[in-house]
């Protein structure tokens, strides 16, 4: 049953994204375009993800499982430091510069869109990267 669930909730996060336009770096692209042609479309996206989220994390916080029995781990760190920031600015470069961010990069490369299979081999790189530079 937990795979059943899991596979649900990746088909509705996926349609998601394909209703809303987030697999289309052309919109991406003019949604980060504040000071040419804005396109805000994706603002009310974000805005009812962020609200549906913000409902369920009150709900949720309080449980130590998830619906598919597995642990959650929520977060406790309240300190803005060089890592957050830096990761922060890295992810927003990296979005800004192709139009593509994680959910959205995943979904690309499973249509079999290039720019999507580059960018996922790439953000796969940088964690890989992340990794071993943690070890040292």
């Amino acid at each position: 049953m937990p795979i059943i669930i899991a596979l649900i909730s990746g088909i509705l996060f996926g349609l998601g994204l394909v209703i809303a336009g987030m697999g289309n770096p052309a919109k991406i692209l003019s949604f980060l375009d504040i000071t040419g042609n804005w396109d805000p479309s994706l603002l009310v996206t974000m805005a009812v993800a962020m609200v549906i989220s913000g409902v369920s994390y009150v709900f949720i916080k309080r449980k130590r499982v998830s619906i598919l029995s597995c642990p959650l781990q929520i977060p406790t760190n309240q300190i803005i430091d060089k890592k957050l920031i830096t990761g922060s600015v890295l992810f927003g470069v990296g979005w800004g510069l192709a139009g593509i961010c994680p959910g959205p990069a995943l979904l690309l490369t499973g249509m079999g869109v290039t720019q999507g299979v580059i960018f996922t081999l790439a953000m796969i790189a940088g964690m890989a990267i992340f990794q071993f530079t943690q070890k040292n």
